[in-house]
């Protein structure tokens, strides 16, 4: 008998999984989804895609850096993961902005900051755009100013 509930049970949930259909993706469009500009850097763009900083969960950023554009040297509490989409984005580790320290990181190219390793960034060669992901809540520390 216990085997005979357990088969009609897993009928009727494979029966209802079955009608209930695929779930829906969830379509996101950057083209309508605002750029925000970060206080005091009239050089940087930033479009929140999927989640927030302040948020639990997982995170889409993408950032626009004018040519020659710099952020200095800061900190993030988790593991950020940036692919460029377009330029060539320059990207060094430390607590000092080293221009000769830097990895010249073109379209397509990825590279993941871990967490609380301070990192920098510089447009140097033309505009830049990238995304970032993470897994919120996140954050940013500089740690010298910017210069922008």
């Amino acid at each position: 008998m216990a085997k005979a509930r357990a088969a009609l049970l897993m009928c009727v949930l494979v029966a209802t999984a079955a009608t209930a259909g695929p779930a829906a993706p969830d379509i996101i469009q950057p083209d309508r989804i605002d750029w925000l500009q970060p206080l005091g850097h009239d050089r940087i763009e930033v479009q929140w895609l999927l989640g927030g900083q302040d948020q639990p969960g997982n995170y889409l950023l993408r950032v626009r850096l004018d040519h020659d554009a710099r952020i200095a040297p800061h900190v993030h509490p988790d593991a950020r993961h940036t692919t460029v989409l377009s330029g060539s984005l320059w990207v060094g580790f430390g607590e000092q902005f080293d221009p000769d320290a830097m990895l010249r990181l073109d379209t397509g190219d990825i590279y993941v900051a871990p967490a609380g390793v301070p990192h920098y960034l510089w447009a140097r060669d033309e505009a830049v755009l990238y995304q970032e992901s993470g897994h919120g809540p996140s954050g940013m520390r500089f740690l010298e100013k910017s210069g922008d």
